[in-house]
């Protein structure tokens, strides 16, 4: 193995372990393969990561963040709630269809690790489905939705989009029409928050 310059950090092992995985898919990736990497030993990579397991689940939290993180943004932004609420759903769609398209090796690659990581897509979800609950409670308080219950209508979205944001759905994604499909649910939705019980 070559000496490394850099400092080991749970980071670069983190982005040696997307690479890794990329190349070999989830069922051939190991931690030394990373470790190969990275030009240190697997104990190196151990002494941040105590076992496979905890390794592949920071990877695909890792990757779950992403599309947190950008959304977030959006939930966050000082922009009337229909708008935040349309743009958040159009941006979560578009980064799952990105990360399909772009890289279907690594993203067929997450949805297996997904499968096998249920707390950090536990995580994922309640970090969304929060996320949404902002908005519409933002909403309700300038009076441009009627929800009730901020909190059941933001899963109810985050349950009727799923077509568009769930990996097991991939592969429509870039079916024609999908795209009015899209935009005539969350017409739907922005009208049933607008009505009033």
């Amino acid at each position: 193995m070559a000496p490394t310059s850099e400092t080991l950090t749970a980071e670069r092992i983190l982005e040696a372990t997307e690479e890794v995985l990329r190349r070999h898919g989830p069922a051939k990736a190991t931690v030394v393969d990373v470790a190969r990497a990275l030009g240190v030993s697997h104990g190196s990579v151990y002494r941040h990561f105590r076992t496979k397991a905890a390794l592949r689940e920071a990877v695909t939290k890792r990757w779950l963040d992403r599309t947190s993180g950008q959304l977030s943004g959006i939930a966050e932004a000082d922009r009337v709630p229909e708008a935040r609420l349309r743009d958040w759903l159009a941006a979560l769609f578009a980064a799952k269809r990105r990360k399909a398209g772009e890289d279907p090796e690594l993203f067929a690659t997450y949805t297996v690790l997904t499968d096998e990581n249920g707390s950090a897509v536990g995580e994922h979800i309640t970090d969304l489905e929060s996320q949404l609950t902002r908005i519409i409670q933002a909403g309700v308080d300038t009076g441009d939705f009627s929800a009730t219950d901020a909190e059941a209508s933001a899963r109810a979205v985050f349950q009727a989009t799923g077509r568009f944001h769930d990996p097991c759905y991939a592969r429509e994604w870039e079916e024609p029409g999908t795209e009015a499909d899209f935009a005539a649910v969350v017409d739907l939705l922005v009208q049933g928050l607008r009505r009033t019980p």
